[in-house]
């Protein structure tokens, strides 16, 4: 049964270069069975509509559980404005109103208690939301809405150093109207510019432009959020790039030490040992599916603090710079080598553990899910990673 979303009212204003019923057009393109009918057109006489003020913006989450919630009225939290129905169109007699009596004898709900708050995909907890677009508030929804891209469990750099510069080349990218796989494609420039620089001994050069690289993987799937332009193409082409290219710049790394390696362990046993671990590392992470359907660091807090320093690109890129600005680059590789080696074991631990209680019958859930945000919501640890997007706050 095709669903018909009507929009109420107008808004004008645009949030990252895109107006509302241009955000609802690329959000719902996902929903084949759901059309967005043009301003001024007629209602039907029969099947199901979805009433949606145009001057809202609409948590994803709280769409889709809109359109699978028929006889279902929703209200902003702030104000207790009706905001959205469902319904048969029947019951409208016609009119587009979301203030007729047919919609207040509709169940009446709110975003927090129609969809859940654990966003498994970018590994973090906020409660959904709906947020009145208005002039005055405009940057705050388009602050909000990028904060609310960023995944809440990953490490430290793109935690705490990327997201207000990356805010800043995020609203360049659109300005000059630059698509995610733009930034992409730079990335793998960059990449491979890297790895060419390390191999050659330029380890200076080379990490600027890794960090650089770093960086425009960040943008990327901002900007991509932001202005809703995910494609499938686009994820593969990014995470491509994000699976390959480190060890193959630990590799180029060590091609470049030439003469200068002091240790006994030769210099290819060492980038076979970073290989092993990083593919180790991955397959570990990836196995954790036996044991739980979603990822190893949501299990408990310890395991959210394990991914802000986990030997990932990030944190290695950090060590092999510190090690270059003190004059050994040679010692740069072999701290990546034993803090892979380190972090492979340590995920191979929460592996076996987990699928052990998973035999033993025990539930395992992400801590994330069972923390109670009006008792706990000052603790530091839930601070850091259910961080709330600003959407949600009445």
């Amino acid at each position: 049964m095709t669903i018909q979303i009507y929009l109420v009212g107008s808004c004008e204003i645009a949030l990252w270069g895109i107006t509302s019923r241009e955000r609802l057009e690329r959000i719902l393109k996902k929903y084949p069975d759901v059309r967005l009918m043009e301003a001024g057109a007629a209602l039907p006489e029969d099947g199901h509509i979805l009433l949606l003020r145009e001057d809202y913006l609409y948590d994803d989450r709280v769409l889709a559980a809109l359109l699978d919630s028929p006889d279902t009225a929703l209200e902003d939290p702030r104000d207790s404005s009706l905001v959205a129905a469902h319904l048969p169109a029947a019951r409208l007699e016609g009119a587009l109103r979301l203030d007729s009596p047919a919609i207040r004898e509709l169940k009446i709900t709110r975003p927090a208690t129609l969809a859940s708050g654990l966003m498994t995909q970018l590994r973090k907890l906020d409660q959904p939301w709906v947020a009145r677009i208005t002039e005055n508030n405009r940057e705050h929804l388009e602050k909000s809405l990028f904060n609310g891209a960023y995944k809440g469990v990953t490490d430290f750099i793109t935690r705490g150093v990327w997201p207000v510069p990356a805010r800043g080349v995020t609203r360049w990218c659109v300005r000059w109207g630059l698509s995610p796989n733009h930034v992409t494609t730079a990335s793998y420039i960059l990449a491979i510019l890297a790895g060419w620089l390390f191999w050659e001994g330029h380890y200076g050069l080379g990490l600027i432009a890794g960090w650089v690289m770093t960086f425009l993987d960040t943008v990327d799937g901002k900007l991509a959020r932001v202005t809703v332009t995910s494609t499938r193409f686009g994820n593969i082409f990014d995470h491509a790039l994000d699976l390959v290219h480190p060890p193959l710049w630990y590799w180029a790394w060590g091609m470049g030490l030439a003469g200068s390696w002091s240790f006994d362990i030769p210099v290819s046993t060492t980038v076979w040992i970073i290989f092993m671990g990083y593919v180790a590392g991955r397959l570990f992470e990836g196995a954790f599916r036996f044991a739980a359907p979603f990822s190893m660091f949501l299990w408990q807090p310890f395991d959210s603090l394990n991914r802000l320093v986990t030997a990932r690109r990030n944190p290695n890129l950090l060590m092999l710079s510190l090690a270059w600005l003190a004059g050994r680059p040679d010692i740069g590789l072999i701290l990546v080598a034993a803090w892979t080696v380190i972090s492979s074991l340590v995920l191979a631990g929460r592996l076996l553990q987990a699928l052990y209680l998973r035999h033993q019958g025990v539930d395992i859930q992400p801590w994330l899910t069972l923390i109670d945000l009006e008792r706990e919501g000052q603790k530091l640890v839930v601070r850091l990673f259910a961080p709330r997007s600003g959407l949600a706050d009445g």
